[in-house]
């Protein structure tokens, strides 16, 4: 009884650590093929756009060093161009070097509104920043997302903006903390139909789908556990606000 106790014992642990081993593996190759896709991402995001962001920051380049040459005023829209340009080469790069490496992350934050909104004044869009409540550090996933919606929300704006036909449209950009959460509210004034997200239509007209620049913020807003508000203001104009559950980092 003795001896097939102990050989009842060995078999255990040997079953035990066959299940181990299987484990091991089996997580193994599930992060062997995660791996894999996030180099094969990385590789179709750098044929794809690596090239065709190059040339628009050549060609921009070479248009400001003409103007420049000539004595003429740089529009300003082609500063924006070349500035814009050269930040998406640099989140780019950032993103690349995201999926090539073994951990999670981002580079961009709400450390970086200051650039993204000059960039935004120097395409025509006057904007203003308002900063209520204790500021300070987020969560990576609450920063980036924060900087992710005012950048989306913005540039919406901007694009639509450029089909207003009744003056100059303006934005507002205004963060809330409070202990529990940061509130991100953007506002354009909807000065012309244009002032606009797009699917969006002036107040009180029907609401036509959301565009994927308003799915892509839902669900950035939906993973953190927060809510999302966007769509025509009663007074005119387009509203984007987000409550983000703030969790202090582990």
């Amino acid at each position: 009884m003795a001896v097939t106790f102990g050989m009842w014992q060995l078999h255990l642990r040997e079953v035990e650590q066959r299940a181990e081993e299987a484990e091991r593996t089996k997580d193994e190759a599930a992060r062997r093929r995660a791996v894999e896709e996030r180099l094969r991402i990385a590789r179709e995001l750098h044929d794809s756009l690596t090239h065709s962001i190059s040339v628009i920051q050549v060609q921009a380049g070479v248009a400001v060093h003409l103007a420049r040459k000539r004595g003429e005023e740089v529009p300003p829209a082609l500063l924006a161009i070349q500035e814009a340009g050269a930040d998406a080469a640099r989140e780019l790069r950032a993103t690349l070097q995201v999926l090539r490496s073994a951990e999670d992350g981002d580079s961009s934050g709400l450390g970086q509104l200051d650039s993204l909104v000059a960039r935004a004044r120097t395409a025509g869009l006057p904007v203003t920043v308002t900063v209520t409540g204790a500021e300070r550090p987020l969560p990576p996933d609450v920063d980036q997302a924060a900087y992710r919606i005012v950048q989306e929300a913005l540039t919406n704006v901007s694009r639509h903006a450029g089909r207003a036909g009744g003056g100059q449209v303006s934005a507002s950009v205004r963060l809330r903390y409070t202990p529990d959460t940061l509130t991100v509210q953007v506002d354009d004034d909807g000065k012309g139909d244009g002032a606009r997200p797009a699917g969006a239509r002036p107040a009180g007209a029907r609401p036509a789908g959301p565009g994927l620049g308003l799915i892509g913020m839902r669900e950035r807003v939906s993973a953190l556990g927060g809510r999302l508000h966007a769509g025509p203001q009663d007074g005119g104009g387009f509203q984007v606000r987000a409550e983000l559950p703030v969790r202090a980092p582990s």
